[in-house]
């Protein structure tokens, strides 16, 4: 937007003008511009193109601006000073040209006839000013706060300003500035406000009015164009992670376009209209198929297929219309930036062409270095704003994909979930959402990446001809090398690396499991050995998986060297005349260096995009799958009197639509406010009826009515992982009295006494730190407090024990419970209660054969008198039983919740030590442990070997840029053949030393991950009992697995990918210092600026990586609940409050994941920068130094300086890898300073074999506590059991029977007092020693996968004949001879492939084999049937006979023939003596019988 620059008109000759009255050529003249030392443009062309250039670009392009700000309209911005600054500064511009029109009209009159041009120009300029103005005010009206439109118009405006200004100033000091003073001024002026409009539209403007104001806004709302390209806008957040940890309320909340609600709300309407199209073809296609006969299974299958595959296109089709717009806009950033990436080698060609001609002027190659700066900062630039598009596209296609999948888990119906796990839900979710946000930032390389390939070989081709098919060549070559290695690697990995992996992960979760069981029978030695060979199995796998791995690094990273060696090699070989100079070689190797990225990035594309279609193919599954009918349950308001609540018409109901019917001809009638018992035997379609009536089956025939709101408790306890008030309340609000009235009806007070933190105790997942009764009494609470109007209870009380049970039917659900008035179908085994029942249903098979009352139906003789007879006989049986089941189990919930009181700090409500961010930066321990675990003389070794590969990268560098200097004599270059011997020796010298270094890396992760998986096992497995009570095992095993898998692979990887570019690095510099020692004075403080930055942004990086992690669990864990409470979701109407939650967890996610990506681009574009300031320092330096540079080593700096942008970018990238992955070191080494046992052996005091002879034990004034400062459990006890006693342990919960069996194991030690056996006291031996000489019958028959020998003898200590003989009198005899592999049976995880009697068996097998001389039964029978039960007490009193037998009991018949019974009460003895001795004395051991129904 240039003044006119008038020389004095009259001077003609001076001015050259070339605008003629005949014609208008406005062209520069090329001996003034091109061909000269001093290079100008002509006058004409100032005045005519340099003006009208910007007013074009504006006029063309304003309709379609207007058109955009039309469409987006943000609301009004008030006047604010900014906006009134550009709209001064405008009008003067504008008034500047009009000036100027009148000067020249009253001044040049006589000039004008003949240059009409000149008055025109003024007039274009201001007239554009104006049009700029309404720009300004439109922008403003519609709420655009920066103006990217604006903003390059001014850019345009200032760059054709320039040559007009230098030719002022040149004037200026040719003739001096009084010449023409105003008209100076007035240019000047002109100019300067040119830059202060330039300047103010660097900024944003303030908000417009309607603007809504959230908690810490994110700053790129705030940010301006230029902010936003250079990613200015994110500085803060990275000063405030250098200078403080950042917690999570340092993120910036999301925009509003980033949100769930934003994205899903448009989404689910399109997915919609588009599911319906894909069923509407199902239906022409299954119409299609009606009409002709049955198709065959192969049509079928290739149906079932089709619309898999159809889909997951129609799922594509529907992103891409969502986010396409938005994904092109990259897509045209990357196309520039290959257009920038391409210009670059040309421009190199032009500067060695420069420095080869002596006689080229100076400025030219000045021009070339500025040329590159400027083309290195634009490619940075549009390459950063295409991976900030792709990375925004994927972040909102995974928080799409993720709202849409858990709608559907929330809608899916019966048949449709049972296709696919809970697992393979979660795994939608996690895998698959990852693999299509790989996918947007992949895409565009599938179809480009050939284009560059191909661009590259023509440019190669143009500079040394049909040599460049050697290069091709080549590339066939090493790349499907690399293919063939990595299909290798991955079968490797696949068929031993994940097979070992999976069985150690899978042993070691057994191994947590069943903790417990190992430390009672003192096992871990023989488990630590099985997973150790699991280990070493690994460890094998993986040292070849590297060694193939290494192959790959080595020859990619020889790639550019052996590429240029075929080509250069066939160049010079093909004809004598073919010379290498400077130009050829390097420009060469520039593009070379292009040729990479595209190569590398193909393959993984493909795989990607491939991987892609078989995850939308799989969501496309999933989200067309179908859903509950709405019209499967017909809903009601309740209206006034008398009427039935629930309605079933001729009912025909089945869990598939095509499947068997689960119910047939159901005709219920169900009165408001009664009691309705449903019974029948298992597998008679009870929980099926009740599913029928919440519309959770398919509906055949007939109708379900239901009359108001409906609560539902199902059969097994749904609780979510939050506080026990959280889930009673279910999203209600909290009214306190009735809360109470509900906790007490539901016998829940006495447990919330025992819980750390009463009602606000965090429950774990699934309920983890409660007993089943207490589960289902929460879950019935839950119902209960709803104040519902249909009550629909499945078997709620089995659970529970039978005083509870009584209690729970009292208060709750019979005729004077909280539920009275109010319609209860309630399906029950309890016989006790049904005399209550208004009405009984009776179900045989899916139909109802008899309903009536409890006496009509008894008189009847039926079905109902069968099922009668069938549970009374064995109810009175089970009250005793039962009542000992909730004790015991409420017993080790009072241990588990006395652990956690201990382990949390005063004022914490959590549950556990759950893992959590580490907020401060990886201690500098961390990398000492690491090193010190692989010995200073490798890692001395492996720097040698860097030192030496990037040496011999130098010198065949440095060779090749002599050899370009090399004279040309007579045409040709002098003994070629040995410069290309060297050359190439000194490439694969390169290689070698790749391959040792990456091997030798490999080997050194593999001795400190051996070595660190080590001490983890060890400490883990020494570790107290009380540790795994209060430590998740998910935490555990997840170090074993993630954490052990970063140490195995990632580490290793990433200080080979940052030692390899920091060595490049290295060399780069002493290149450039080489070529001109004098950058020194620029690399240095680079390099500091570098640190700086680098420092800046690892610190905070590592924070929002732990911060994303941290927040990614919530997700998982909501979405696995919802999808196993889906039917107590819907049945509640709680739909729309956990979509909200699920919104809400995938949005806290996304606050740290965007910042996380954003952090690396604000990265790359700063220390592009840094680089880009390398390659314009190294080509003017190399300018500057023209006389002394050869072109050869000219072409070697700046081909080499190059580079640096990315070698900076990926040293910080592998760097931050590092830093995130070292954490894995620190967390696996986290256990090693935690409390341990005692030891497992003790030296020097060796037992006697025999050891206990007798089995006399005694306490003296025993002591126990759970944790230091805690209340004892066990307060001074004494007592003395006699060799061959058989002693019972009775008390109520919490009353510290388990705690004497710990205290005889050493799963606790002693606060105060000792045990002796056999006069030894227990303190002072070893635990195995003390462990494996006393035998323990647990509770839990835990079982481990492996085979049954191993189950019973892990050590092979004894011989099959003994082993048989322990089971023949365990009664397993035959059902083991009988099995195919008999005692090499395979038992799978946790021996659920045996029955739970069974495994109680096998639990007895093992104590009969070590048939120790003292026998604790920690009552191994109270989960067994009473059929085992009693094999189980007849082996004991024949087998037993001579050893001392204590059992903590909770069936008190199975001790009443001991020799004594031990009644503990709050951790003492208050009676001992003979059973019959205590009954007789009618103290507490009488009132425990009386309740039981033994007296």
């Amino acid at each position: 937007m240039a003044t006119l620059s008038y020389p004095s008109w009259d001077s003609t000759s001076r001015t050259r003008l070339r605008c003629h009255a005949g014609g208008f050529t406005p062209l520069p003249d090329w001996n003034r511009t091109w061909y000269t030392a001093n290079p100008d443009l002509t006058q004409c062309f100032q005045n005519t193109v340099l003006v009208w250039v910007p007013c074009i670009y504006l006029w063309l392009l304003v309709p379609f601006y207007c058109l955009h700000l039309y469409c987006h309209d943000n609301g009004r911005i008030r006047m604010s000073c900014l906006c009134a600054a550009k709209m001064v500064l405008g009008f003067l511009l504008a008034s500047f040209g009009f000036v100027e029109f009148f000067y020249i009209l009253l001044e040049r009159r006589q000039d004008i006839e003949h240059h009409m041009v000149f008055l025109l120009s003024p007039i274009i300029r201001s007239m554009t000013v104006i049009l700029v103005l309404c720009i300004i005010q439109l922008e403003r009206v519609r709420g655009c706060r920066s103006s990217v439109f604006l903003f390059l118009f001014w850019v345009l405006s200032v760059v054709c300003s320039l040559v007009p200004l230098r030719a002022k100033i040149q004037l200026a000091i040719d003739e001096g500035i009084t010449s023409d003073i105003v008209r100076y001024l007035a240019f000047f002026s002109y100019f300067t406000i040119q830059l202060a409009q330039l300047f103010l539209c660097c900024f944003a403007d303030q908000p417009p009015l309607v603007f809504h104001l959230s908690q810490n806004p994110c700053p790129v709302r705030d940010a301006s164009f230029l902010s936003k390209i250079l990613f200015w806008w994110f500085t803060g957040l990275v000063v405030k992670g250098y200078r403080t940890p950042l917690e999570a309320e340092d993120l910036w909340t999301l925009r509003e376009e980033d949100t769930s609600n934003k994205i899903i709300s448009e989404l689910q309407q399109n997915w919609t209209a588009e599911c319906a199209k894909l069923q509407k073809q199902e239906k022409a296609l299954a119409s299609g198929a009606a009409l002709g006969s049955r198709l065959p299974d192969q049509a079928q299958l290739l149906r079932k297929l089709q619309k898999e595959q159809s889909s997951g296109f129609f799922l594509l089709r529907t992103l891409a219309r969502k986010f396409g717009p938005y994904f092109l806009t990259g897509t045209l950033c990357i196309i520039f930036h290959d257009a920038f990436m391409f210009a670059i080698p040309q421009v190199l060609s032009l500067l060695l062409g420069f420095m080869k001609d002596a006689d080229a002027p100076l400025w030219k190659g000045y021009f070339y270095a500025t040329l590159m700066f400027l083309l290195s900062c634009l490619q940075s630039l549009f390459n950063h704003q295409y991976m900030y598009t792709c990375f925004t596209v994927g972040m909102r296609v995974k928080t799409a994909v993720m709202g849409l999948v858990y709608r559907k888990s929330l809608v899916i119906n019966s048949s449709a979930r049972r296709t696919c796990t809970v697992g393979e839900i979660v795994n939608l979710v996690s895998a698959d959402t990852q693999k299509l946000m790989d996918f947007v930032v992949y895409f565009n390389a599938v179809w480009l990446a050939p284009i560059e390939i191909a661009l590259c070989l023509f440019f190669l081709w143009q500079h040394l001809g049909p040599s460049a098919l050697a290069g091709i060549a080549t590339v066939i070559l090493i790349f499907p090398l690399n293919g063939f290695i990595a299909k290798k690697r991955s079968k490797l990995q696949v068929n031993a690396g994940m097979k070992f992996m999976d069985g150690r992960i899978r042993l070691m979760n057994e191994i947590l499991n069943g903790i417990k069981i190992l430390k009672f029978y003192a096992w871990e030695k023989a488990f630590l050995e099985q997973v150790l060979g699991y280990r070493e199995k690994e460890l094998k796998a993986l040292k070849k998986s590297q060694i193939l791995y290494s192959i790959s690094i080595a020859s990619f990273n020889s790639s550019s060297f052996l590429i240029a060696f075929a080509m250069f090699g066939v160049y010079v070989m093909l004809d004598d005349r073919n010379v290498l100079d400077a130009q050829k070689v390097f420009v060469s190797m520039a593009i070379i260096n292009i040729l990479k990225t595209p190569l590398s990035q193909l393959p993984f594309a493909i795989s990607t995009t491939m991987q892609a279609l078989v995850s939308l193919r799989r969501l496309g599954k999933y989200l067309c799958s179908e859903e509950l009918r709405a019209d499967n349950v017909s809903k009601a308001s309740l209206s006034s009197g008398k009427t039935f609540n629930v309605i079933v018409d001729n009912g025909t109901f089945s869990w598939a639509a095509e499947g068997p019917p689960c119910l047939k001809r159901i005709n219920v009638r169900v009165p408001r406010g009664s009691l309705v018992a449903v019974v029948g035997h298992v597998g008679s379609g009870k929980s099926s009826l009740l599913s029928a009536m919440l519309g959770e089956t398919e509906k055949r025939s007939g109708q379900v009515t239901v009359k108001g709101s409906v609560a539902y408790v199902p059969q097994q306890a749904w609780i979510q992982n939050a506080t026990v008030q959280d889930n009673v309340l279910f999203g209600r609000e909290k009214l306190k009295t009735w809360y109470q009235r509900v906790l007490e009806a539901c016998a829940l007070l006495p447990d919330l006494d025992i819980l750390p933190a009463g009602d606000a105790t965090e429950i774990g997942e699934k309920g983890l730190n409660l007993s089943g009764g207490q589960k289902q009494r929460v879950s019935l609470a839950r119902a209960v407090y709803r104040k519902a109007d249909v009550y629909l209870l499945d078997d709620p009380l089995s659970a529970v024990d039978a005083h509870v049970g009584q209690h729970i039917f009292d208060k709750v659900i019979g005729p004077k419970g909280v539920l009275r008035g109010k319609t209860r179908v309630l399906v029950t085994h309890g016989t006790s209660f049904l005399p209550q029942a208004d009405l009984i249903l009776v179900l045989v098979e899916g139909e109802i054969t008899e309903s009536g009352s409890y006496q009509e139906l008894l008189s009847r003789h039926g079905a109902f008198a069968d099922f009668i007879h069938t549970f009374a006989s064995t109810e009175k049986k089970e009250s005793s039983i039962q009542r000992g089941e909730e004790a015991s189990v409420t017993g080790a919930a009072h241990w588990v919740s006395e652990q956690q009181n201990a382990a949390k700090p005063t004022g914490s409500l959590g549950l556990t030590r759950t893992h959590c961010a580490v907020s401060s930066q990886v201690r500098l321990e961390m990398y000492k442990k690491y090193f010190k675990t692989i010995g200073l003389a490798i890692i001395i070794l492996i720097v040698f070997l860097y030192a030496f590969q990037q040496g011999a990268s130098l010198a065949y560098n440095y060779w090749l840029s002599m050899w370009a200097d090399d004279p040309v004599v007579n045409g040709t270059q002098l003994d070629t053949d040995l410069k290309l011997a060297v050359f190439g020796a000194l490439g694969f010298a390169q290689g070698i030393a790749i391959f040792g270094t990456t091997v030798a890396i490999s080997i050194c992760g593999i001795i400190a991950s051996r070595q660190l998986h080590m001490d983890l096992l060890v400490n883990v497995l020494r570790s107290p009992m009380s540790f795994f009570e209060c430590t998740p095992s998910g935490n555990l095993l997840n170090r074993f697995a993630k954490e052990i898998d970063a140490i195995d692979c990632m580490v290793p990887d990433g200080l080979k990918m940052m030692l390899s570019y920091v060595f490049k690095l290295m060399e780069v510099c002493i290149i450039v210092l080489m070529a001109t020692p004098f950058a020194a004075v620029i690399i240095l403080p680079l390099a500091f600026l570098y640190a700086f930055v680098q420092s800046f942004y690892v610190a905070t990086s590592c924070q929002l990586r732990r911060l994303e992690a941290v927040s990614r669990s919530p997700i998982y864990t909501h979405f696995n609940e919802t999808v196993q409470g889906a039917s107590v979701i819907r049945a509640f109407g709680e739909q729309s409050r956990f979509i909200l939650q699920a919104n809400k967890r995938v949005d806290f996610n996304q606050t740290s994941y965007f910042p996380r990506f954003v952090a690396t681009r604000w990265l790359a574009v700063n220390l592009e920068f840094v680089g880009n300031v390398v390659v314009l320092a190294a080509a003017i330096l190399s300018v500057m130094g023209r006389s002394t540079l050869s072109p050869g080593i000219v072409g070697l700096a700046v081909s080499h300086s190059l580079q640096v942008t990315g070698i900076l970018s990926w040293i910080v990238r592998s760097w931050t890898d590092v830093e995130n992955n070292i954490v894995s070191v620190e967390r696996v080494n986290e256990y090693s300073d935690t409390p341990k046992e005692a030891s497992w052996n003790t030296e020097g005091t060796p037992l006697p074999l025999a050891w206990p002879q007798s089995g006399t034990i005694e306490f003296q004034d025993y002591g126990l506590q759970y944790r230091k400062g805690l209340e004892l459990a066990l307060k001074g006890i004494t007592l003395n059991v006699d060799k061959r006693e058989k002693v019972g342990i009775v008390g109520r919960t919490g009353a510290g029977k388990s705690s004497l069996a710990l205290g005889i194991f050493r799963i606790l030690e002693a606060a105060k007092g000792k045990i002796f056996i056999d006069g030894v006291n227990i303190a002072d031996i070893g635990l195995h020693d003390l462990r494996s000489r006393v035998t323990i019958i647990p509770q839990d028959p835990i079982l481990f996968s492996g085979s049954l020998r191993m189950n019973l003898d892990p050590f092979d200590t004894y011989t099959d004949e003994e082993i048989w003989s322990s089971l023949e009198l365990a009664h397993l005899k035959t059902f083991v001879s009988n099995l195919p592999d008999k005692l090499s049976y395979e038992c799978s995880e946790g021996g659920e492939n045996l029955s739970l009697g069974q495994r109680q068996l096998v639990c007895l097998a093992r104590a009969l084999l070590r048939k120790t001389k003292i026998l604790v039964l920690d009552e191994a029978t109270a989960a067994v049937d009473l059929e085992t039960d009693t094999l189980i007490q007849s082996t004991i009193r024949t087998q037993f006979e001579d050893c001392t037998v204590l059992t903590i009991a909770h069936r008190l018949n199975t001790i009443m023939d001991y020799t004594r019974v031990i009644v503990m009460d709050r951790g003492n003895v208050c009676e001992m003596d003979s059973p019959a001795n205590l009954i007789s004395q009618r103290g507490q051991f009488y009132r425990m019988c009386l309740e039981a129904g033994l007296v």
